[in-house]
C-alpha cells in the first residue's frame, strides 16, 4: 500500500471466545474463520490502518458480543456495523455508538425486501443519531427499498457496488436507482464485492462498467473502499493484495485513491 488506506468492509470471526448462534443462517469454516489479531495481521501487512467491521449475519445473527468486544480493544483503529433487531430502541442505538458503532447493518440480498418493510422507525432512529443505514441489496431489489430509504432522510451506506447483475447492463432499474441516490448528498457506495457479481474472474472485468458509473456519479468523495475479509462463501479463491491492486487499476489519479482509500472514509465514519 503506497498510501494510508482504510477498509470499509471487513468482519471478525472468534468462535472460541464468542460461540456461534445455533440458528445462523452460515457457520464459518475454520479457513474463513478472522479473529481480532488475524485481522490486525492483515491489516499490518498491507499498511491498512483502520478499518470498518461490519456484523455478519453468518456465525452471529444478532450477536454483536464479537464487534463490540474487538472494538473495545481498539477504538482508535475500528469503528462498527451492528446488527439490530427492527425495534432497537434509540438508548440501544446511543450505547452502540458510543462502543464506536457508525451505523446498523440492513441486509436485503439474504433476507429479501420484506422482511424491512416495518423498518421505518430504525431509519427514523439513525437519521436522528447521524448513523448510517447500510444496505446490501442484488439486482433489482433496491427499487422495491427506494421510497422507504429516501423517506426517511437517513444517511445510506450501501454495500458492494450494489451486487448489480453484471450481465444486464447499466441500464437495469437497480443500478440505475442507485445511481440516483448520488444527487441526495446523503449516500456513500463501496467499491468492493465484485466477486458477489461479477461473473468473470479476477479481476472482475464485466464489473469494470459499474465500477466507472459509480466513481463518475459519486465521485471519489462520497465512495469508499472495502476488501470484504475474510471472503465468506467466496465463489474462487481471493488473495487481500490483489483487491487493493483494482484501486490502483480503477482509480489511476493519486487524489482519487487518496480519497476513497483515506480521506473520505476517515470523515464520513469518524477516523
Amino acid at each position: 500500500m503506497l498510501q494510508p488506506a482504510i477498509d470499509c468492509h471487513v468482519h471478525v470471526f472468534d468462535p472460541k471466545r464468542f460461540a456461534y448462534a445455533a440458528d445462523a443462517w452460515y457457520l464459518p469454516s475454520p479457513a474463513e474463520t478472522g479473529t481480532p489479531a488475524l485481522l490486525a495481521q492483515v491489516l499490518d501487512a498491507h499498511e491498512v490502518r483502520h478499518a470498518l467491521i461490519v456484523g455478519p449475519n453468518s456465525g452471529y445473527g444478532l450477536d454483536n458480543r464479537c464487534l463490540l468486544d474487538t472494538l473495545a480493544q481498539n477504538q482508535d483503529r475500528y469503528r462498527g456495523i451492528a446488527v439490530v433487531t427492527h425495534d432497537a430502541s434509540r438508548d440501544e442505538l446511543l450505547d452502540l455508538k458510543a462502543a464506536g458503532v457508525v451505523g446498523v447493518a440492513f441486509n436485503p440480498a439474504l433476507l429479501g425486501t420484506d422482511f424491512y418493510a416495518n423498518t421505518g422507525p430504525l431509519l427514523q432512529h439513525l437519521r436522528d443519531l447521524d448513523m448510517w443505514a447500510q444496505v446490501q441489496v442484488e439486482g433489482d431489489q433496491l427499487l422495491a427499498l427506494n421510497p422507504l430509504l429516501m423517506d426517511s432522510g437517513a444517511k445510506v451506506l450501501f454495500d458492494h457496488c450494489g451486487r448489480p447483475n453484471a450481465s444486464s447492463g447499466l441500464e437495469q432499474t437497480g443500478f440505475a436507482t442507485l445511481l440516483s441516490w448520488a444527487e441526495t448528498g446523503r449516500a456513500c457506495v463501496k467499491l468492493s464485492g465484485c466477486a458477489k457479481f461479477a461473473l468473470q474472474p479476477y479481476p472482475y472485468a464485466d464489473a469494470r462498467p459499474y465500477v466507472d458509473a459509480l466513481i463518475e456519479a459519486f465521485t471519489p468523495q462520497a465512495l469508499v473502499w472495502a476488501s470484504d475479509w475474510p471472503f465468506l462463501r467466496a465463489p474462487a479463491r481471493i488473495d487481500y493484495g490483489p483487491l487493493v491492486a483494482l484501486v490502483r487499476d480503477w482509480l489511476p489519479a493519486a487524489d482519487d485513491q487518496r480519497a476513497v482509500l483515506w480521506d473520505t472514509p476517515k470523515a464520513l465514519f469518524g477516523f
